[in-house]
């Protein structure tokens, strides 16, 4: 193991609320290096018939009240697998000294993996951090991605920061992202 303790910052947010931007310009200003871990990394390590399978992870297109569309997300155990696999392999590149930025989608305090993260990651220097913005704002970026399914932040909104609780929070309606990783920077001192 490293003689330095390893610094992880937890980014939290909805797809599309702007946590790839954040790790790209925090990885851009931090004094020591910082490996970003997306989430989306892992999950395109599946072969492609798993991609919408019962096995890994479906995908259900419904409508709110409103009629807007709703796409909601059900882990198979091959999907829990490979979440579990990520948080573990987070945590021993931790334990080689490395600090990294790592960018998820937990599903609010009762997401089995923010109990994960605080178990394995207890020994080093481990930061939370909200990444919110308004609904308006994350289903707008969604339709200009192009790729992401629409009605996926919808289902998140309510659920991704429910109980949760933050070190830091920013907020990328009105923010950048060069702004929001200064505050991260400033905050943690990194």
């Amino acid at each position: 193991m490293s003689s330095m303790a390893a610094r992880i910052i937890l980014l939290n947010g909805v797809g599309s609320s702007g946590k790839s931007s954040i790790a790209r310009e925090l990885q851009r200003i931090t004094v020591r290096p910082f490996l970003h871990v997306e989430m989306d990394m892992f999950l395109n390590m599946l072969p492609n018939a798993y991609q919408n399978h019962p096995e890994a992870f479906t995908y259900e297109t419904t409508s709110d009240a409103d009629g807007f569309p709703v796409v909601a997300i059900k882990n198979g155990p091959l999907g829990d697998r490979l979440m579990k696999g990520m948080r573990y392999s987070i945590r021993a590149m931790a334990e080689q000294g490395l600090d990294l930025i790592v960018d998820d989608v937990l599903l609010g305090a009762d997401d089995a993996g923010n109990t994960e993260y605080a178990e394995l990651l207890q020994k080093f220097q481990f930061h939370r951090v909200g990444v919110l913005a308004s609904l308006e704002v994350l289903e707008e970026r969604e339709r200009k991605r192009g790729d992401r399914m629409l009605g996926l932040a919808r289902w998140q909104f309510d659920r991704v920061h429910s109980g949760m609780r933050y070190d830091l929070e920013v907020d990328t309606s009105n923010v950048s992202p060069v702004e929001c990783a200064k505050m991260i920077k400033q905050k943690f001192q990194l």
